[in-house]
């Protein structure tokens, strides 16, 4: 069976072409926009495979008694693996760059509550800063502020994200 071929007047379906969003650049990127990744409750099975993945095998990450004995509610789910709600390519922002993403440059956090099995996160990116490098203005640092709340509207997750992206 031949593929449809496009008739006159309309354009030949172009791959390249087919963006999620309208791509922009570092220079329409404007300080205080978010970028929210969806929402999700964290399952014991979530919490299992990153521990299988990280090999971190602590037992406050498994053992319900021995992290009752060490002062915490339930299991704690990794840090790493919040942490790993603020990727970027879970959100929009990778869409919405389009091909000037050059690199993720830099990150730091701080875990400032802990997180459970059963427990919906709520990760957001916001644009803090936009500097233009010296570079001949070739490209610009983007910083965010990432953040990851929980249902109850606690923030357990701060930090901070850098990317390169040409200009």
């Amino acid at each position: 069976m031949s593929s449809p071929q496009a008739t006159s007047g309309e354009a030949a379906f172009d791959p390249e072409r087919f963006l999620v969003v309208p791509a922009r650049t570092f220079d329409d990127l404007e300080v205080g926009e978010v970028f929210r990744a969806p929402s999700r409750t964290l399952t014991d099975a979530h919490a299992a495979a990153f521990q299988t993945v990280s090999a971190d095998n602590h037992p406050v990450h498994y053992d319900a008694e021995w992290a009752r004995r060490h002062g915490h509610s339930a299991p704690v789910v990794h840090g790493l693996q919040v942490l790993a709600f603020t990727a970027p390519g879970a959100t929009l922002f990778p869409h919405v760059i389009g091909e000037v993403f050059v690199r993720f440059t830099e990150l730091s956090c701080t875990f400032t509550g802990e997180v459970h099995s059963g427990d919906t996160l709520y990760p957001a990116l916001t644009i803090t800063a936009l500097e233009p490098t010296e570079d001949g203005g070739a490209t610009g640092v983007v910083t965010t502020a990432a953040t990851v709340h929980n249902q109850r509207g606690e923030l357990v997750l701060s930090g901070q994200h850098k990317y390169l992206l040409r200009r």
